[in-house]
Parts: structure tokens; sequence; C-alpha cells
């Protein structure tokens, strides 16, 4: 039969508390925040000079979060109680139940947050997509992440979706990232000549990234009314995500306006036409209904 550890709460030793208790209370979560908010500050700054590193000195934010909450909350504890190490492992224990049964929703973010951490299935400078949501990664917290997506706009996503949801990370944690580009041409128009238009536009950008592993591709696929013209290419920062399609598609589509080469053509009917065949065909529905009926 296996023996139970008792633990008995009568004796906890609880701490004189006074104004110097309060006050060392309040130094200690100024000074916690303070050091957060300012680590990450000098982080995110050396990480902006940290070249092909950048994303991994910002991974050290999370984890200087967690250590920080960690040793604040042990300093909070001690300033108010003594406990032994078997009340220490008692609380943690009833602290993990109370946890599990009434605050499970924060429960399954923190524990989230530590897996994000430590497997990294994304990393903060990641380009990632999750609940819908398509934006750069600029903070990974204990109960949420935080991206940014491309019009500016920062969404908050609970960081418990690693457990149930799928989430995209376009790069991986490195700088460099696949672009794809989509070009439609008129069926009728040279898909040969519009292929290497494309291609000069891409290998010719300030922010591609062509070397043997990461080399570009230049795809087409025939459609019943138009063709598709698509370029795989990495950018050499995935901050240029945009600016690179947008030069590449701007100088592709002036290139194929000399060549003679067109959008697809799509047939337009004008509001005024449509509401005129629509009066024709219900007065020839009428009157071959009037000669029927007679």
């Amino acid at each position: 039969m296996v023996n139970e550890i008792q633990v008995d709460w009568t004796d906890l030793p609880i701490k004189d508390i006074d104004i110097g208790t309060f006050l060392y209370i309040a130094y200690l979560l100024i000074a916690a925040y303070i050091a957060v908010r300012v680590l990450s500050w000098v982080l995110m700054k050396l990480s902006e000079r940290a070249g092909v590193y950048r994303i991994s000195v910002t991974m050290a934010i999370p984890l200087l979060k967690i250590t920080i909450y960690t040793i604040t909350l042990y300093l909070f504890v001690t300033a108010l109680i003594e406990p032994s190490l078997s009340q220490l492992v008692a609380f943690a224990g009833l602290f993990g139940a109370a946890l599990g049964f009434g605050l499970k929703d924060i429960f399954a973010d923190v524990i989230g947050g530590l897996v994000i951490i430590f497997e990294r299935p994304y990393q903060i400078g990641d380009k990632i997509t999750a609940q819908n949501h398509y934006g750069e990664v600029i903070d990974i917290g204990l109960r949420s992440t935080r991206i940014r997506t491309p019009d500016d706009s920062i969404v908050t996503i609970p960081n418990y979706i690693v457990f149930g949801e799928s989430v995209e990370s376009a790069n991986a944690g490195k700088t460099e990232m696949m672009v794809v580009i989509d070009l439609y041409i008129d069926s009728e128009s040279d898909a040969e000549l519009a292929m290497n238009i494309l291609k000069d536009a891409v290998v010719t950008s300030k922010f591609a990234y062509i070397t043997e592993k990461l080399p570009y591709t230049i795809l087409l696929d025939d459609f019943p009314f138009y063709k598709r013209v698509r370029a795989r290419v990495y950018v050499n920062e995935l901050r240029y995500e945009f600016e690179f399609m947008s030069e590449v598609t701007r100088r592709s589509w002036m290139a194929y306006s000399r060549a003679g080469i067109r959008p697809p053509q799509v047939q337009r009917v004008l509001p005024e036409k449509a509401g005129r065949d629509e009066r024709t065909d219900g007065s020839l529905n009428r009157s071959n209904s009037g000669n029927l009926s007679s």
C-alpha cells in the first residue's frame, strides 16, 4: 500500500506583512514589467542587425519573458510566506488542479505558448497563416500570439490553436521566403513570350534570391478561356514580399503591353442593354402566350 504524503497547511509560516512588504511587491512587479519591456526592445534592435540570424535572436524574447515571470512569481510568494519543500510541491499540485478545472482555457494557452517556444512551429518574424489570418509574427506571449497583417492590422491568436488547428509558416524561421506570382493572359496570346518576359522580370529584380539550392521556376497552365503564367521564386527578405510582387507584376505587364500580350477578354453586358433585352424577351413571351391562348 502506498503511503500518502500528508501536508499540514496550519503551520504555514506567514511573514509579517507591513508597508515595506507592499512596497517590495510593487517594486518587484514594476521591475519585472520594465525588465521585460527593455530587454525585449534591446533584443529586437539587435535582431535588426543580425542579418540572417534575425529570427533566431527574436526567439529569445518569449523565453526571456517566461524566465522573468517565473522568478517574479517565486519572489512574490516567498515575500508573503516561507513554505517548505513539501508545501511548495503541494501548492504546485493544487495550483495545477485549479488551472485544470477553473482556468482550463488559460492553462491551454500557457501550455501552447511553451510548446511554441520550445518546438518552434513558428517564430517571431515568420510569415504565418492561422485562423484565416496571414501576417508577420511580432510577438509570442504566454497566452497569445500577435501577428501584423499586410494592411497593418494587429491580430491576436490564442496559443492553444497549436493543439487542434494547422498553422502554415511561409519561411520556417528563415529570412528568405518563397513567393508565387500569377499573371493571366488571353488564350490567343504568345505564351512562350509571356514566360520569357516574366522570367526576365524575376531574375533582374533586386529582391530576388536565386541560388543552386533555391532556384526559380516559371510555369504555364492552360485553362478554357485564359492561360496562367506563374513564377515561383524566393525573395531575399520576407519583409519585401509585396514590394517584390508589385515590381515583377508592373514590369511584366509593361513588357506584355509592348509585345501585344493581352489579359483575358471578358464579355461585358451593359445594364441598359440587359434591361432592354429583358423587356424585349418579356414582350415576346407575352405575345407568344397570347397567340397560344387564342
